[in-house]
């Protein structure tokens, strides 16, 4: 075991952040150019768009909880998560670099139907994310104890992540989407790959029963965290597939070519994306750590949520223009920095930690499940005249969540913790 692990140093949840670093790449190429790909180069619908998204959610439902159950009881390639987090990381490299290339691998393939080719590669995109995904969050939870330094772990993996997340989309915004998926292709595949050879996993983890004040799994207080958090996800992922639709309405100025037209749409999203990510990777370290210490990660999380809800209710209604759209993304970037790291944390201190990877599985679960009813939004969205309520429907949810977080009851653990977990930022 290297020095910066038994220190638990700086260094050290750095390293451990770049392989969900590497899978939250993949999304973000996937977030910032799927659909923009799929509208402009292949012409599809708005909800032929939705279809193509909710091929990925179908694979994460089935494909995380196995990952994690499988990995909770495997070991080669010296280690549990280390297997999956490479051959993740390597097939999702590989997908990325099929993105911009759908025509091409359906002549391959002789599939002549653009939709089906779309399907079958964002599904395979996907479940190399979801292998991978679930593996490098369990990583975390397995070399950090309870408490202090589990936080700081989530906190600082979406910190790394969050940095990274924003050079995706200002690549793809002030170059294009073409060279972010040139530079995906290689960022994916090394922070799978290199992090797995400094970072050395227990061979053996805390016996059942041993956690949670050795009560057991606390059932009741995880179903609440799954409801919140999937009302969470409903407004997100609705968000960041369909934006496209209210940009090209309210955003983007008419009388341009459809290559003008074009090319504006997806550098406003890719901007808009930034900005909100700048404050997602800024806030959970440096602010949401110490906030969480003073105030609890159950609170902290609820007015994040809020403070996105009200955002999304700005964009409905008030921005009609690129610069008015980039603030209302930065007050919604709170809730994002909240959504992406809090909830690991607090979930992880209620489970038995023998079987993180599968309790794990199961909180993706409240991921991929709402992500597949938000394309259900798209339906509306496509007989709607005004985009804006798409802004609506997803403000809604997310102030829903913000109040079924308020029953989620905040760890003794996490309490104990704080004074050291403010000292420490």
């Amino acid at each position: 075991m290297l020095d910066m692990q038994k220190r638990l140093s700086n260094s050290f949840f750095a390293i451990i952040g770049l392989p969900s670093t590497a899978m939250g790449f993949a999304l973000c190429i996937q977030i910032s150019a799927l659909s923009w790909l799929l509208s402009t180069k292949y012409k599809l619908e708005i909800h032929e768009i939705g279809i193509v998204w909710a091929a990925g959610p179908l694979a994460g439902i089935l494909g995380q909880v196995i990952i994690g159950f499988i990995s909770d009881k495997t070991w080669f390639w010296g280690g549990r998560r280390r297997p999956f987090i490479m051959i993740g990381g390597a097939l999702a490299a590989l997908m990325v670099f099929l993105l911009p290339r759908i025509d091409m691998v359906g002549e391959v393939l002789g599939i002549g139907n653009l939709l089906v080719v779309a399907v079958i590669i964002a599904l395979t995109l996907d479940l190399s994310i979801n292998i991978g995904f679930n593996p490098t969050r369990s990583l975390i939870a397995d070399v950090t104890p309870d408490g202090e330094a589990r936080t700081r772990g989530f906190t600082w993996m979406q910190t790394i992540s969050g940095f990274w997340g924003v050079m995706a989309y200002l690549i793809g915004a002030f170059i294009d989407n073409y060279a972010l998926i040139s530079v995906g292709v290689v960022i994916v595949f090394a922070f799978s790959i290199v992090p797995m050879f400094f970072v050395e996993e227990p061979r053996v983890l805390a016996a059942p029963g041993e956690t949670v004040a050795a009560t057991g799994t606390e059932w009741g207080q995880l179903w609440r965290i799954y409801f919140a958090h999937g009302f969470s996800w409903i407004g997100v992922q609705a968000m960041f597939v369909y934006i496209i639709a209210f940009i090209q309405q309210h955003i983007v100025p008419a009388g341009l070519t459809a290559a003008e037209a074009s090319a504006q749409s997806g550098k406003v999203i890719a901007i808009s994306f930034a900005v909100m990510n700048v404050v997602g990777f800024v806030l959970p370290a440096l602010v949401l750590a110490p906030l969480a210490a003073k105030l609890g990660r159950v609170r902290t999380q609820a007015a994040c949520i809020a403070i996105m809800a009200l955002a999304y209710f700005g964009i409905a209604f008030v921005a009609r223009s690129p610069s008015m759209l980039y603030l209302m993304m930065a007050l919604a970037g709170i809730g994002w920095a909240a959504v992406v790291s809090l909830p690991f944390a607090i979930m992880s201190e209620k489970v038995d930690k023998s079987r993180m990877g599968y309790f794990m599985g199961l909180f993706n679960l409240s991921v991929v499940i709402p992500q597949l009813m938000s394309t259900g939004i798209g339906f509306v969205l496509n007989r709607s005249a005004d985009k804006g309520v798409l802004f609506v429907i997803c403000g809604a949810c997310l102030a829903v969540s913000g109040v079924l977080w308020m029953f989620v009851r905040e760890s003794q653990q996490a309490g104990a913790a704080s004074p050291a977990l403010a000292a420490s930022h």
